[in-house]
C-alpha cells in the first residue's frame, strides 16, 4: 500500500490536535458541574455539532454505505422521518423539566418523580445498555486498521481459516485498545468541554471527507445518469404491504421488515425518543447549553441535518456498488465494511489518510460522549447516591475521572467481543448490530420516563420495576431472543414459537418495549407527593 507514510502523518496530526484540545479544556476544572456540564456555558451551535458527532458514529460512517451497497436504494432513510418528529417531542416534553430541576444525571428526575429505586434501576439499565451499544461501535472503526494491515501483509490471505481468524482477532484487539486509549485520554482530562469542542472538529472533518468521496465516485462511475440507473425500486418509500395477503399477514410482515414507512412513523419515533430523551449520553449534550431553549434548538436542527447526511452516505454505498461492478477484480469477496475496503484499496495516498482521520473522528466523537455520560451517571447515581453521599463537588469530579478510565476498559472489552462475533458471523451487517443492541432495554427506560412526564397520578417504584421487566420480556419473546441464546450456547433452539408470533425487526423493538412498559406501569398508582413534569 503505497503512500502509507503520508497517511500516517495526517492521522498522527489529527490525534495530536484532538488530544491538545483535551489538555487545553482541562484547565481549571475542579468541580463536577464543570466536568459534566461545562457550567452550562456551551454555545448552541457547538452543542448541535456534538449531538451530530455522537449520533453519527463509526457505525453510520461505515454501516450506512453498507446498507446502500446491499439494498441499492434509500429505504433506510425513511427512518429519519421518525427521528425528526421525535426530536420535536423531545424538545417539547423532556428538556425543560431537566433544566427546571437542574439535574446533572437525568435519572435524578426519576427519583424526584417516583423514588430512589426507579432512579437506580433506570441508571443501571442505561449504564449496561450504553456500554454494550458504544462498545460495539469501537469495533467498527477498527475495521479500517485491520484491512490496512491485511493489505500491507499479502501473505495473510494464504493462511488457513483458523490461523487467519486468530491473526485477524489479534489485530482487532490492538486496534480497539488504541482507539479507546486515545479517546479516553482527552475525555478523562477535559470532560464535557473537551468532548464538545473536539466533536465540532470531528463532525466537520467527517462531512468534508464524505462529500469528497461522493464527488470522486460520481466522476468515476458515469455521473448522475449512471447513479440513478443503479437505484432499485422502491427507492425512498416502501409500505411493506402486499395486496394479495390478508390484514393479519400484512401486519406480521410489516413488523418483521426493517425499513418501511410504518417503521419510520412509529418504530423510529420511539427509538429516537429513547435515545434523545432518556439516554444520558445524548441529553447531557443538550444540558450544556445556556438555557432550555438553546438545547431545544440544537436537538431539533440536528434532526433536520440528519436526513441529507443519511441520504448522502446511502448514495456513497450505491456508488460503491457501481464502482465495483465496473471493476470486479477489485471488489471484496464479501462486505467487510465496504467503505473501509474502498478507503484502503482504492483511494489515493493523503486522501486516504484524510478520510481515515474522518472515520476515527466519528468513532472517537461518539465514544467520548459515551464515556463522559457513563462516568457522569455512575458518579451522580451510584458514587454520590450510594457509596459516598457526602462527597464534595471536587471529590465527585475526581471520581468521574476514575470512572471514565474504568468504563473505557469495559467498552474496549465489549468492542473486542463484538469483533469476535463478527469474525465468526461475517454475514452480519453493521447497522443491526449497533442499533439492535439497545432495542431490548431502552423501551423499558422510555416507558418509565413517559409515565413520569405525562401523568400526575400513576406510577410507583414497585410498579416501575414490574413494568420494566415486562417490557424487556416482551421484546425478548418477540425477537426470539431465548432461541437465539440457546442456539449459541447449546447449538439448538429451546422451544418452537407459535406460527402467528412475529419475530420483529430491530426497528420495532423499542416501540414494543415502551408500549408494554407504559401499559403495565399505568396500573400502579402514585405514592406520596411527587414532582409532575407535564400533564396529559
Amino acid at each position: 500500500m503505497s503512500g502509507t507514510g503520508l497517511d500516517l502523518a495526517i492521522i498522527v496530526v489529527y490525534f495530536v490536535v484532538i488530544i491538545g484540545i483535551g489538555l487545553y479544556a482541562a484547565r481549571g476544572q475542579k468541580t463536577m458541574e464543570t466536568y459534566a456540564l461545562g457550567n452550562r456555558s456551551m454555545p448552541w451551535w457547538a452543542v448541535l455539532a456534538s449531538i451530530l458527532a455522537s449520533e453519527i458514529s463509526a457505525g453510520t460512517f461505515l454501516g450506512t454505505p453498507s446498507e446502500g451497497y446491499a439494498k441499492l436504494n434509500f429505504l433506510y432513510a425513511q427512518l429519519v422521518i421518525g427521528t425528526i418528529l421525535a426530536r420535536l417531542l423531545v424538545a417539547g416534553i423532556f428538556i425543560k423539566p431537566f433544566y427546571d430541576l437542574k439535574v446533572v444525571s437525568i435519572y435524578e428526575f426519576l427519583e424526584i418523580r417516583f423514588g430512589r429505586v426507579t432512579r437506580r434501576l433506570a441508571s443501571f439499565v442505561f449504564l449496561l445498555t450504553r456500554s454494550l451499544a458504544s462498545g460495539s461501535r469501537i469495533f467498527v472503526a477498527a475495521i479500517l486498521l485491520v484491512l490496512a494491515w491485511e493489505v500491507m501483509h499479502p501473505e495473510f490471505k494464504e493462511l488457513d481459516p483458523a490461523a487467519r481468524f486468530q491473526q485477524e482477532l489479534i489485530i482487532y484487539v490492538g486496534a480497539v485498545i488504541a482507539i479507546t486509549f486515545l479517546t479516553a485520554l482527552y475525555t478523562t482530562l477535559g470532560g464535557i468541554k473537551a468532548v464538545v469542542w473536539t466533536d465540532l472538529i470531528q463532525v466537520s472533518l467527517m462531512f468534508g471527507s464524505a462529500a469528497y468521496v461522493f464527488i470522486w465516485l460520481l466522476g468515476k462511475t458515469g455521473g448522475w445518469e449512471g447513479f440513478f440507473e443503479s437505484i432499485k425500486q422502491p427507492a425512498f418509500v416502501h409500505t411493506g404491504i402486499d395486496s394479495a395477503k390478508s390484514f393479519g399477514e400484512n401486519l406480521k410482515g410489516i413488523l418483521t421488515q426493517e425499513y418501511t414507512l410504518w417503521a419510520a412513523f412509529f418504530g423510529s419515533v420511539f427509538t429516537t425518543l429513547a435515545t434523545h430523551g432518556t439516554d444520558q449520553d445524548m441529553v447531557q449534550r443538550m444540558l450544556t447549553s445556556k438555557d432550555h431553549k438553546k438545547g431545544q434548538r440544537a436537538v431539533i436542527l440536528s434532526g433536520l441535518i440528519d436526513l441529507p447526511v443519511v441520504i448522502g452516505f446511502l448514495a456513497i454505498g450505491i456508488l460503491l456498488f457501481r464502482f465495483y461492478a465496473q471493476n470486479p477484480d477489485r471488489a471484496p469477496a464479501h462486505d467487510p465494511g465496504i467503505f473501509a475496503w474502498f478507503m484502503v484499496h482504492d483511494l489515493a495516498p493523503g486522501l486516504r489518510g484524510l478520510l481515515a482521520a474522518g472515520l476515527f473522528a466519528t468513532a472517537m466523537g461518539s465514544l467520548s460522549t459515551a464515556l463522559n455520560a457513563l462516568a457522569t451517571t455512575f458518579t451522580k447515581d451510584w458514587y454520590l447516591g450510594y457509596f459516598r453521599p457526602q462527597a464534595s463537588s471536587n471529590e465527585q469530579f475526581k471520581a468521574a475521572r476514575r470512572a471514565t478510565v474504568g468504563f473505557s476498559i469495559f467498552l474496549a472489552l465489549i468492542g473486542i467481543g463484538t469483533a469476535w462475533v463478527k469474525l465468526k458471523n461475517p454475514e452480519l451487517r453493521i447497522i443491526p448490530i449497533v442499533l439492535g443492541s439497545f432495542g431490548y432495554t431502552y423501551g423499558s427506560l422510555l416507558g418509565v420516563f413517559l409515565i413520569g412526564m405525562l401523568t400526575k397520578t400513576r406510577g410507583n417504584c414497585t410498579g416501575n420495576l414490574i413494568a420494566m421487566l415486562a417490557g424487556f420480556l416482551a421484546v425478548a419473546v418477540l425477537t426470539d431472543l431465548p432461541n437465539d441464546l440457546s442456539s449459541m450456547i447449546l447449538g439448538r433452539k429451546a422451544y418452537q414459537p407459535p406460527a402467528w408470533l412475529p419475530s420483529i425487526a430491530f426497528t420495532w423493538r423499542i416501540m414494543a418495549g415502551t408500549l408494554v412498559t407504559v401499559a403495565v406501569g399505568l396500573c400502579f398508582p402514585r405514592k406520596g407527593d411527587a414532582y409532575v413534569a407535564r400533564s396529559l
